[in-house]
Order: C-alpha cells, then sequence, then structure tokens
C-alpha cells in the first residue's frame, strides 16, 4: 500500500507513547511532548523553514490521516477522551500553548473531513464554536 503522506512516520512517534498518552488524556491532562504527533497541525507557510517533522502540508493529508485506520481510530479515541472532559477547558487540561495548539489540530482535522460530529462536539464545548482563525488564514489559500 502506497503511504504518498509518509502517514507511517505519525504511526512510529505514536506507537510506544500512545496507551500512556491516552491514559494521561483521560485523566484530564496532557504531555506537551506528544502533542506534535497526537495532535498534528498544519504546517505553517513561511518559506524560510522546512516544515516540523509531523506537520501536515494539506488537507488531502489530513483526510488521508483521519482516513488511516491507525492514525483516524487514535485522533478520534482522543476526542472521545476528551468529550468526557467537558467539565473542564481546553487550557486547564493542556495549559494555554497547547490548547491553541489543539485549538488548531481540531480546525485542520474539521476542515479536512465532510462529517466529523465528535470535533464538532468538542468545539462547541471548549471553543464557543469557533475554528481556529490561524489556521483557517492559511488554509485560505490552499482552497
Amino acid at each position: 500500500m502506497s503511504d504518498e503522506y509518509n502517514l507511517q512516520r505519525f504511526v512510529r512517534a505514536q506507537d510506544a507513547v500512545y496507551e500512556d498518552a491516552l491514559g494521561i488524556l483521560r485523566q484530564g491532562m496532557m504531555c506537551t511532548s506528544y502533542m506534535e504527533f497526537i495532535f498534528p497541525r498544519l504546517a505553517v507557510n513561511r518559506s524560510d523553514a522546512a516544515p516540523a517533522p509531523y506537520a501536515i502540508t494539506s488537507l488531502d493529508e489530513a483526510s488521508a490521516y483521519l482516513s488511516s485506520p491507525i492514525l483516524g481510530g487514535r485522533y478520534r479515541e482522543c476526542i472521545g477522551a476528551l468529550q468526557r472532559l467537558s467539565g473542564s477547558s481546553a487550557h486547564v487540561v493542556f495549559g494555554d500553548v497547547d490548547a491553541k495548539k489543539l485549538h488548531a489540530s481540531l480546525t485542520l482535522f474539521s476542515e479536512a473531513s465532510n462529517d466529523e460530529f465528535l470535533l464538532e462536539t468538542i468545539f462547541d464545548v471548549w471553543f464557543d464554536g469557533l475554528l481556529d482563525e490561524d489556521t483557517m488564514n492559511e488554509l485560505n489559500p490552499m482552497s
């Protein structure tokens, strides 16, 4: 099977720590060092920098990520864990910097999917139904 976007890089990064990351998340916390490959974000469009190793470069890549049985399944499982923390907030669970990263990741994958009820629910609960403006600004030229 072809791996056009090298999604195996995420599988390799997650395999050793995924269960630990999910357990931490279920306790209402998140480890900063896991954010980049558990909740990947859109690569920042800067000509002077190479994309970060776990940055997603397009909506097609994000769609392929969600379509992967392993990666999409894990992403949805993590979002499901977040749903159970609805009495908390993204800033409490993730801290200010990582809450911003989560918001960016959710925005990217929301835009890459046609019908992701889990994502919509988290936006409503933790981000007042709003998409991440910076991510949307980066995506607009791609449309």
